[in-house]
């Protein structure tokens, strides 16, 4: 699995650097580079390579989009990390992009990594049809805005110090995490035009990504800056709307096992092909242990 997983996160930077290199020469590109490279494990990237393996879909079409998902990913934590957001100093073992930079450099830099990631999926050397590219474009800004990341992100910080049902707190989740790992599964059934498969992919990333964010708290509640690569507890000091807060660390877990026998379930008519789909969502669950 690691591996794999480090395999997919060397040739994705790759791309990036590669992509970046290319752009004209402006001061916001170091900031930009600084909050996305090296960028942290590639669970996103490796999520749309397991899909794409199910789907036979060549491997630098599924680099490529996992590319622009990582500028996006990128973009949304570095405006997490701002002040007035979730105001973290820590960021993947490094000072957070506003406190290298300052806070407006870093708000242009991930404004700009957001419109990268739409350039990296409409680019010309991006060999799929003009139809796709279309579909692939529009289905990342809605997981990306008011309906997805941004969205959540709002609702997460309206939510803090609130008593918040768990019907509200899961679907906080899944827009903030759950909507770009949707994007992430049924990016390359788009591409291979399965179109009767999008629905079914689409529950599964919202389910993976629900999966991930809640490995997250768990991180938060009991593991180590060192592990986390950021500040931990502090979900519990801002009075966060979380599952482990509603339900306690012990009912969050079952919560967690039982969702993901769920994902495995829907995998069942894939067998072998989706094997590697199986193992990183096992991996994103050891990551809370």
């Amino acid at each position: 699995m690691k591996n794999k997983l480090n395999k997919i996160a060397r040739d994705t930077n790759l791309f990036l650097i590669r992509f970046l290199t290319k752009q004209k020469k402006t001061d916001l590109i170091k900031p930009m580079k600084y909050g996305l490279l090296p960028g942290g494990k590639k669970i996103r990237s490796k999520l749309i390579v397991d899909i794409g393996k199910i789907f036979k879909i060549k491997y630098q079409i599924l680099i490529q989009i996992g590319a622009a998902v990582e500028c996006i990913h990128a973009y949304s934590l570095i405006h997490d990390d701002l002040p007035c957001m979730d105001n973290d100093s820590l960021r993947r073992g490094k000072l957070s992009t506003h406190k290298k930079f300052g806070e407006s450099t870093a708000i242009l830099a991930g404004n700009s990594l957001l419109t990268i990631a739409f350039e990296i999926l409409s680019h010309k050397n991006f060999k799929i049809d003009s139809k796709t590219k279309t579909k692939l474009v529009n289905l990342i800004s809605k997981c990306s805005g008011h309906s997805g990341i941004a969205g959540g992100q709002y609702s997460d910080l309206n939510f803090e110090r609130k008593k918040i049902p768990l019907k509200k707190i899961i679907e906080m989740q899944i827009k903030k995490t759950g909507k770009l790992f949707s994007f992430c599964c049924m990016a390359p059934v788009l591409v291979s035009k399965k179109y009767n498969y999008l629905k079914k992919f689409d529950k599964i990333g919202s389910d993976i990504g629900l999966l991930f964010q809640i490995a997250d708290d768990l991180i938060d509640y009991s593991g180590s800056t060192k592990k986390a690569g950021k500040k931990t507890r502090k979900d519990l000091k801002k009075g966060k709307a979380t599952l482990i807060g509603l339900l306690g660390k012990k009912n969050t877990i079952k919560y967690v096992n039982k969702l993901k026998l769920t994902v495995f379930k829907k995998l069942n008519i894939f067998g072998n092909k989706s094997e590697d789909l199986r193992n990183t969502v096992n991996y994103i669950l050891e990551r809370s242990k």
